[in-house]
């Protein structure tokens, strides 16, 4: 049986959803809804239903920073999930989804709409699961570029980060960093010899890198490729990076993992 769990923080759009989408397709076994991003992450890794309904804006994770995060920790040798967002977003942004080829419901929900959703939904369910026909497009290159879509939205260039150090505030410039890691809502700047704290989270300040010289290796490390002197396949099929100067060892997630092909 195909399960599917909604991801909405407004509980009547939810359960508006679940009905329709009960109506529409009846031996569709939905899932308690999750309230928020955080729930929805731990439930969906336990449940790993094959389909998600992830509103764009809730409290905690995003729609789309779930989907990563999803995509990112997955069960090795559980197909990915099939992913519809709901989004309040007005036609041109939706241009987004399009060209990542992620299917998308606008709120309210319109039951034509759903239908033509519920029934692409079981068509690509019904060709992953049968040998001879196509599979549904990848959905990490599809996640990838719905990610480069947003990493490409109008956001200044930082050419350094403004650490608290002390009783005072340390420029530090972007030349200077190795990678950056997420640490709630702080970032972990690290140089050759220093490290820095920044009361920022890693996703406000992703769209002001440059993403040509800053690679997101994983949704919470950023690192500055040319810092990197090696990329290692694993035996367990994973990707290392080994910088040049620094000693840590840092994890590709396998929905980046394709930026290194060469492995």
């Amino acid at each position: 049986m195909t399960r599917a769990l909604i991801a909405e923080d407004e509980a009547l759009l939810a359960e508006h959803l679940g009905a329709e989408l009960q109506s529409l397709w009846p031996d569709l076994q939905l899932l308690p809804v999750a309230a928020n991003g955080d729930d929805a992450l731990q439930r969906a890794l336990a449940e790993t239903p094959e389909l998600l309904f992830l509103d764009i804006r809730m409290p905690g994770l995003s729609g789309i920073e779930l989907a990563q995060a999803l995509m990112e920790d997955w069960p090795e040798g559980k197909p990915l999930p099939l992913i519809v967002f709901v989004t309040a977003y007005d036609e041109y942004a939706l241009k987004a989804f399009e060209a990542a080829a992620f299917d998308y419901l606008l709120k309210p929900v319109q039951t034509q709409r759903l239908a033509q959703t519920v029934q692409r939904l079981r068509l690509q369910l019904a060709q992953a699961s049968t040998a001879d026909c196509s599979q549904p497009q990848d959905p990490l290159a599809a996640l990838q570029r719905l990610l480069a879509q947003h990493a490409t939205s109008a956001a200044p260039r930082l050419r350094h980060l403004q650490a608290a150090v002390g009783d005072h505030i340390e420029l530090v410039p972007l030349d200077a960093l190795i990678y950056l890691e997420a640490a709630d809502k702080y970032v972990r700047a690290v140089t050759l010899t220093r490290e820095f704290w920044v009361r920022v989270s890693l996703r406000e300040l992703l769209p002001q890198l440059d993403p040509d010289r800053f690679w997101q290796v994983h949704r919470g490390t950023v690192v500055n490729i040319d810092a990197v002197a090696r990329a290692r396949r694993l035996e367990n099929g994973t990707v290392q990076l080994e910088l040049r100067e620094r000693p840590e060892k840092l994890a590709v997630s396998r929905l980046h993992a394709g930026r290194f092909k060469a492995l």
